[in-house]
Formats: C-alpha cells, structure tokens, sequence
C-alpha cells in the first residue's frame, strides 16, 4: 500500500528522496487541508504516514491506538495501518536524541530554552527533561518568557528551535542574538532547510556545538521505515543516507580573487555532478548591464548593494554550483547567505597567474596583488576548504571535486 507524509504544505519537503534511500518503493507527498483529514483517515487507503505541521497533534483524533511515548509528548508524527488498526507512534523523539547526540549537546543538568509551542517542541522538551535537564522552558511569542524577556535567562546553556524561523524562502530570519547567553554550550535547530540557519551559524561562530534539523529529519525516517517495514536499520545506515541527502542539496560555491578561474571550474564542476551552473556576476549584468557600466554609472557601492540581493536570491537555491565575484566576500551578509545552503570553495591562484581583462578593480598586476593582500584572509575565512588552480583546468576542476564530495585527494 502507498505510504504518504501528509502535512498543510510541502513543496520543500526532503522526506521522498530520503524515503527513497532507505528503500521505500510507495513513499509520497500529501497535502491535506484541516477539512480533509477525517475522510482521509476514514478511508485507511494507505501503510503508513508521516505526519509534519500543523497535524501532529489532530491526528490523534483517528487513531485506534497510541503509543505510551507518543501519548506522552501529546503528538504523533508516524502512523502505521495494521490491518485496518490505526497505531500513532512518535518517531520524531529518535530522531531528535540522535541529533543532539551527534552534535555532542549533552541536556544532563543543563536550562534549556525552547522556542516555540507546537508539536515538535513538546518532543524536544521530552528528550531534554528524559536527558537530565535543571530546567526546561518555552518561549512563545506573547507568553511571559517571549523572544524579548528570553534574554533575562542569562544562565541558559541550550537553545532549541522548534518553529520555522529562518526557514527557507526567509532564510535570512534570526529568532535569536546567541551572543546574549552566556552560558550558552548548544544549539540545535529543527530547521533542515536550509542546512545551516542564522541559529546554527551563529552557534558555529562562537565554537558552541550545534546542528541543523536534517539528520533529525533523517534518522526519524529511518525509526519510521522500522515501523512500516520490520526491519533494524543500523546507525551507519542513517549516517549514510544523512551524508548522501546533505550532499544533495549542498549548493558547492566558489570564491576567491577576479581571474582566479572560478567561472571556468564551476562549470566543470556543474557538469560533472550534473547540476545548474549560476554565476553571480553574470545574474549582476542580466539584471543591470555590463559591470564596468555599473561601476562607471554608480562607483562599487552600487555594483555591491546589487551583488547582495543577488546573492541572497541564489543562495536560497539548493544543489547547485554557484561561483561568486571576487569581491562578494567583503560583506559578511554575503558569507552568511553563501554558507547557509553551501560548502565554500576557495580557488586559489597565483597572483602572476590571475586574469585582468574586463575586471574593473583589476586594472594592472600590482593593483591585483594589493587586492590580493586585502583579500585573502576574507577567502580563507569564507572558505570551508581551498583548492589550488595553478594549471589546467582539467586538475582545478578535479581537485574542486574531491574537495565538495569529500573524497580524499
């Protein structure tokens, strides 16, 4: 029988092709209005469901039995048709300890803020107090403990977040300053896509462990698939399929110096793992014309206040090669955009070896190796790895791919 994940809305949804990867045959996507959902339930027309927002909690209404981990939490997200019995189970409480556990966010004797009231949170505020949390509190937009009195809890040591905040199309969405908890030492976000929000950045660059909501996502599926399929999945399974999803949706961007052959190594690159090429320079003049004209017309200023919102548009694109102008990394809003859907790759060439033609900053060698100096530390903190272009393209490009799928040179 067909198995579906139902929800309100899923066009984003990674749930098929991680279904996929574990095995899954009949696994589909289901939008259901509130309206429906008693006629769908009464048909049985399918093995098994997922359940995601904002019906973890109405299900429970159709249901012939539940389990004692599900009734505890109040929400069920997995359910399976025995034989026309209806059994709610709650996969999601998995999926969560296994992402904390990853991420090294250990809850024993830890305050822990959680933001948000709906389904996931009382799953998350489960696994915190079953993991020996001091104190466990949400915070919700109009309760008591809000996103402005949260800050008041200076001893926080976790942060959870459980609503959709800077999920995508508003990716650039922050529901929290981290540099305001001082005790802070986790940070875990139910958010997947994209794969790293502003939360999760945050956490990384103040060295607090930290994780997006995708190996959760992942490793709930997998408790799922042992439910509609009776069968043991292994922890090397889910990390498997964790890593393969994560790749998939990766966008691989290039930086580094104008001339450093960035455009030409991201369509070889494109071409070899069969992606879309985007070049933000080139998205820059089909929007506002050739770019010396930009410069001449409005100086850099303009041409970088167009480079962000170009940049900021692309970045929300998953599982492409995006290769950037040599400037982009100068504006750390750029960075930020960049490195939430993206491993970032920094082509490094020589200077003696760099283009100058049709490059307005680069007008002669020593003005490049100026720009270069300036530069570099930008590159290299961008980056998540460099990859040397110092003779064909051929190698670059190769090395650029050993580089974003992780395999060893």
């Amino acid at each position: 029988m067909k198995e579906y994940l139902i929800g309100e809305k899923l066009s984003h949804s990674y749930s098929v092709p991680i279904h996929k990867a574990f095995g899954a045959e009949n696994y589909s996507l289901k939008e259901i209005g509130k309206e429906e959902l008693a006629a769908f339930f009464a048909k049985k027309d399918f093995g098994g469901l997922n359940v995601t927002i904002p019906y973890k909690r109405e299900v429970f209404a159709f249901l012939d039995e539940v389990s004692p981990l599900a009734e505890r939490i109040g929400a069920v997200n997995t359910v399976v048709n025995r034989g026309g019995v209806l059994y709610g189970d709650n996969t999601d409480y998995f999926g969560f300890s296994a992402l904390a556990a990853r991420a090294g966010v250990d809850f024993r004797g830890a305050n822990v803020l959680i933001f948000g009231t709906g389904g996931t949170s009382e799953t998350a505020e489960t696994v915190c107090r079953d993991g020996g949390a001091a104190r466990v509190e949400k915070v919700s937009r109009s309760g008591a403990l809000n996103y402005q009195t949260m800050y008041e809890r200076r001893d926080t040591h976790v942060v959870v977040n459980t609503t959709p905040a800077g999920m995508f199309p508003n990716d650039g969405a922050a529901i929290a300053d981290l540099s305001r908890f001082p005790a802070l030492r986790g940070a875990l976000d139910a958010v997947y896509h994209p794969l790293r929000t502003n939360l999760v950045l945050q956490a990384e660059a103040l060295g607090v462990p930290c994780a997006g909501g995708l190996y959760m996502l992942v490793a709930q599926a997998a408790r799922a698939r042992e439910l509609f399929d009776g069968r043991k999945i292994a922890e090397n399974e889910i990390e498997g399929v964790y890593r393969k999803i994560g790749r998939a949706y990766e966008n691989a961007v290039l930086v580094g110096m104008p001339g450093s052959g960035k455009s030409a190594v991201g369509r070889a690159l494109a071409a070899r793992l069969k992606r879309e090429f985007y070049d933000s320079d080139a998205e820059i003049e089909r929007r506002a014309g050739p770019i010396e004209e930009i410069f001449a017309r409005g100086g850099e200023e303009t041409f970088r206040r167009i480079e962000k919102e170009v940049i900021e548009e692309l970045s929300k694109k998953s599982g492409v090669v995006l290769a950037t102008g040599g400037g982009a990394v100068k504006n750390k809003a750029n960075v930020a955009a960049l490195r939430r859907n993206g491993k970032i790759l920094y082509i490094d060439r020589p200077v003696e070896k760099l283009a100058l033609k049709g490059r307005p900053l680069s007008k002669d060698r020593e003005t490049v190796k100026r720009l270069y100096e300036e530069r570099r530390a930008l590159y290299e903190d961008a980056a998540d790895v460099r990859v040397k272009n110092v003779g064909a393209l051929a190698e670059a490009e190769e090395a650029a791919f050993r580089a974003f799928t992780e395999e060893e040179e």
